[in-house]
């Protein structure tokens, strides 16, 4: 058996040690590592962190010729027994997505510690835990061969793609264990503060799992099938000030803020930890949605280059708009806040011009060079297929609420059960939202999925008694400017939107604004202040230590381009909307 043994070489370097074992290496054997993790629409290069590759068989010593950026190959004795390479592994990213080492914790996916071994992709892989700092401990949802206690020793996986989708979690932590449906469930929480309240998290997070089974089972799993894993692991690491995570197809990666996290005492549920529990329901989710469904394009990832696929619309984008929807089925939301959330998105993707540039399934192809790649001109280029998506998925909701019994709901446990939980197509899709519509649904999908205009999701939301109201718009919106305002650095532009007054005045991203009219700027809603709503003003700006004075138009006589959008209850919609509207939020 292919074997990976990994060790704790030097903490404070942040640097494993990973050693290989190929029993009968070919005659010239490659090996190379992932350039990117699934999940992450973005080539990372991992192969960057790796050092000192040494190979042997027996006690001879072997060349390791490096074929390309992430690949060697090694001439073996085919006859020569076992081959056995070794490397270190720098570990020093927080996220998610690659590996981590210090002298508290370590953290590793092995798509950035482990080398593929070319034509032996498909044998079981074993992973051994070596050396570790004394008291650590070890989660995963890897299947354990030999461990102890503490989850050190052995643990297997059947092949390399499911080697590389357990992440592993290694140091002192908080674990907390729960059912679901009758499905175990571990909660892993590292860098947790001493007033975290682990049972209210088991708890809340218990019920969006339950919601989710029986969302894609039913209340009875066992009648209408059983979730796609026998044990299920969260794995939070908690920091000052983070958000993220990454799915995988027994667990999910997770790094959040501690102040978001529940303290004991409390029982209120802050905007933080509604935001935590919102990830840890669009993980979770992803474990059907995208994990198991997903594009026939990823049915056998490609680990050297860019997969493309224009489904992630589809993959990320609905499962952000069931990520609330079901924080509100499970009870842990109310219908308010709910749509103060759907709000909050639909203003996101108003506010950005690159929604009349880019369509949700181009910005899907995309990802791999401007999702991940946000710079000052972003918001002007592109749309993501995260918000974008989500609102795609409940404009399509009550659309078939409103024409027909079915919902989205019916279509996503179709797709399911037609596909027998693997690969889909576009055209898989638009067949099951027919299916559900009673009629074809092609003309939706070509204008809200591969064309530009906006959703008409304000009269979609009438028909289900919910009213879509603009706020005042805030003087950064009336300009198109986002601004980073500090004590020490003043007001910085961060981007100017496309055909705002502030383009016209000719500002761009990096100007501090230094004064305005004669005065000193200190935030960007001091301009108000300086000028009446008739009057024009001359700002002083500084870029690349020149000074220059940009004039910009008196607030009144600017066209200002879109706001936030608020959405509240209709009390006296008609009975049919009342009807649609607890159907889908609830009474």
């Amino acid at each position: 058996m292919i074997t990976y043994r990994i060790d704790v070489a030097d903490a404070h370097a942040h640097l494993f040690r990973v050693t290989l074992s190929v029993p009968k290496p070919a005659a010239q054997q490659t090996l190379s590592l992932p350039v990117w993790i699934p999940g992450s629409y973005l080539v990372r290069e991992f192969a960057r962190h790796l050092s000192a590759v040494e190979a042997k068989q027996g006690e001879q010593a072997l060349p390791v010729e490096q074929l390309d950026k992430a690949s060697w190959r090694i001439a073996c004795d085919e006859r020569g027994g076992a081959l056995s390479v070794s490397y270190l592994a720098y570990a020093f990213d927080t996220s998610v997505r690659a590996a981590y080492l210090d002298a508290r914790r370590g953290f590793f996916n092995g798509t950035s510690v482990f080398l593929r071994v070319h034509g032996r992709e498909t044998e079981p892989q074993r992973v051994q835990i070596g050396s570790l700092p004394t008291g650590w401990e070890v989660a995963t949802a890897m299947r354990a061969a030999q461990v102890d206690t503490r989850g050190r020793g052995r643990y297997e996986s059947a092949d390399y793609d499911e080697l590389v989708d357990h992440p592993f979690e290694l140091g002192t932590f908080w674990r907390g264990h729960f059912e679901a449906a009758g499905v175990p469930h571990e909660f892993v929480v590292a860098g947790a503060l001493p007033t975290f309240d682990g049972e209210r998290l088991l708890a809340d997070v218990r019920r969006i799992c339950e919601a989710e089974i029986a969302f894609w089972h039913g209340s009875k799993p066992g009648r209408t099938g059983v979730p796609p894993f026998d044990r299920y692991v969260f794995l939070l690491n908690v920091v000052g000030d983070a958000y993220g995570g990454l799915e995988h197809r027994a667990s999910t990666a997770l790094i959040g803020a501690s102040r978001d996290l529940p303290r004991r005492g409390q029982t209120s549920a802050s905007d933080g930890y509604v935001t935590l529990l919102g990830l840890v329901s669009h993980e979770y989710f992803h474990t059907w949605n995208v994990k198991r469904l997903k594009p026939a394009s990823f049915r056998h990832y490609d680990y050297t280059q860019e997969n493309y696929t224009e489904l992630l619309w589809f993959f990320e984008g609905f499962t952000s708009y069931y990520d609330d929807l079901l924080l509100l089925r499970a009870g842990l939301i109310d219908g308010a806040r709910y749509l103060k959330l759907v709000a909050k998105t639909l203003s996101g993707v108003l506010g950005t011009p690159g929604r009349q540039v880019q369509s949700v399934a181009q910005a899907s192809f995309d990802a791999w060079v401007k999702y991940y790649r946000g710079d000052e001109n972003t918001h002007n280029a592109t749309v993501s297929y995260y918000t974008k998506g989500s609102l795609v998925a409940l404009a399509l909701d009550l659309s078939l609420r409103a024409e027909s019994k079915k919902t989205l709901d019916d279509v996503m446990r179709t797709l399911w059960a037609t596909s027998g939980g693997g690969p889909i197509t576009e055209q898989d899709i638009l067949q099951a939202l027919s299916q559900a519509a009673g009629r074809s649904m092609a003309p939706e999908l070509a204008a809200w999925v591969h064309g530009t205009e906006d959703l008409p999701l304000e009269a979609l939301l009438a028909l289900a008694g919910v009213q879509c109201k603009a706020d005042p718009l805030t003087l950064a919106q009336r300009l198109g400017l986002r601004v980073a305002e500090s004590a020490l650095t003043g007001v910085q532009v961060k981007a100017v939107l496309r055909g705002s007054a502030a383009e016209q005045a000719g500002f761009a991203a990096g100007d501090e604004l230094v004064a305005a009219n004669g005065w000193r700027l200190r935030r960007l809603d001091d301009l108000a202040a300086f000028a009446g709503p008739d009057e024009a003003l001359e700002v002083i700006a500084s870029r690349d230590q020149r000074v220059m004075s940009l004039q910009v138009p008196a607030p009144n006589d600017v066209v200002a381009g879109p706001g936030t959008v608020s959405l509240s209850i209709d009390e006296r919609a008609p009975r049919a909307a009342l009807a649609l509207r607890r159907a889908w939020l609830g009474p």
